[in-house]
């Protein structure tokens, strides 16, 4: 890497420790930079209520719900947003909701794909406006259940989310990150990463666990030592390894915490790829932690995480564009919350 590239996640004043304990620390900082800032969550708010707006004046009757990274609240600044429709219809309207997004030119013809022949229906399409991912299903209730459970996972293991975001930036950056292309799901990943703190073999304390160290060991985990033709990954009942039956029909077996027999790693075929990219990680980070080259990292001013990560220029551009667009939003946001507040206030004291 360049000796003069930045990594925006890095605190310039920050003097960062030698070794593990650095990359803790960068991870710490990491998982804040990446976090939706107050205006990046208004903007995806305003327009999962311009599509639900949209939504009720086809079908006044259908229910609208968001799933996935923005419900959970792991939610990079590039992800996309996940909506879904729930309504009783003959065939699914994926193709009247098209026509209707490009008509009120909520989505360029380019940007939009209708994927009807999978095996999960679906629409997607990148917002005009915000120029933000969106993915709309129909009748997939089961997404909005696994994200409730998602946020059970995240309150009991606070240690999760920080994980979890540097993951899903590692395997999203290598294309590896959509199950439809055979990568690993959202859902999936956190459910091994879940499964991996579950099973650890010392009791994590998030007061006092290093990130650092859970990071080497879970790419070490499933990188070199997990022999996923053999052994079920599952959450369910705090978590367990059993040897897999169903795995013979595919490369591995990831079982939904909510339904077991579930097997939410089916289509991820591209999981040899997967694991040849956590072993490239285990190695490089350990390389990079070798007090030899620790001393050439320094010199250079670069990072231990950013040997594995990065974040590109595009993307700090298009946060920097979004805040000076949209910024407006929360002042609005906030002077209607401060309204409320007095309204309530007001009708106490009548």
């Amino acid at each position: 890497m360049s000796a003069t590239k930045v990594f925006p996640w890095q605190k310039p004043k920050f003097k960062y420790t030698d070794g593990i304990i650095g990359l803790h620390e960068e991870i710490e900082h990491y998982y804040e930079y990446v976090l939706p800032t107050p205006c990046e969550h208004v903007v995806r708010n305003e327009l999962v209520r311009r599509i639900e707006d949209l939504v009720h004046k086809l079908w006044p009757q259908a229910v609208v719900e968001i799933f996935g990274s923005f419900r959970t609240g792991f939610v990079l600044p590039n992800s996309d947003i996940d909506i879904v429709i729930i309504g009783l219809w003959e065939k699914l309207p994926l193709r009247t909701l098209e026509s209707e997004l490009l008509a009120r030119q909520y989505a360029e013809s380019s940007t939009m794909f209708v994927l009807d022949m999978a095996h999960v229906p679906i629409l997607k399409f990148t917002d005009r406006e915000t120029k933000i991912k969106v993915d709309i299903s129909f009748n997939m209730s089961s997404g909005v259940h696994s994200s409730e459970l998602v946020k059970v996972f995240k309150a009991d293991n606070p240690v999760l989310g920080k994980l979890l975001m540097v993951l899903k930036q590692f395997l999203q950056q290598r294309g590896l990150n959509e199950l439809f292309t055979g990568g690993v799901s959202s859902y999936a990943l956190t459910t091994m990463c879940v499964s991996y703190l579950q099973m650890h073999r010392r009791k994590i304390d998030p007061e006092t666990a290093n990130l650092g160290v859970l990071l080497l060991e879970f790419f070490e985990l499933y990188g070199m030592r997990f022999c996923y033709s053999k052994v079920e990954i599952s959450a369910a009942n705090k978590g367990s390894y059993s040897r897999s039956i169903q795995s013979q029909r595919s490369q591995v077996f990831i079982a939904d915490p909510l339904e077991p027999s579930h097997n939410i790693g089916r289509g991820s075929h591209q999981i040899i790829a997967i694991k040849q990219a956590f072993v490239w990680a285990y190695r490089v980070l350990n390389l990079a932690l070798n007090p030899l080259n620790q001393r050439l990292l320094k010199s250079k001013q670069t990072s231990i995480l950013g040997q594995i990560i990065n974040i590109n220029n595009e993307l700090i551009e298009q946060r920097a564009w979004l805040h000076k667009t949209f910024g407006h939003l929360v002042v609005v946001e906030q002077k209607a919350d401060k309204t409320k507040d007095s309204t309530t206030v007001a009708a106490k004291d009548t």
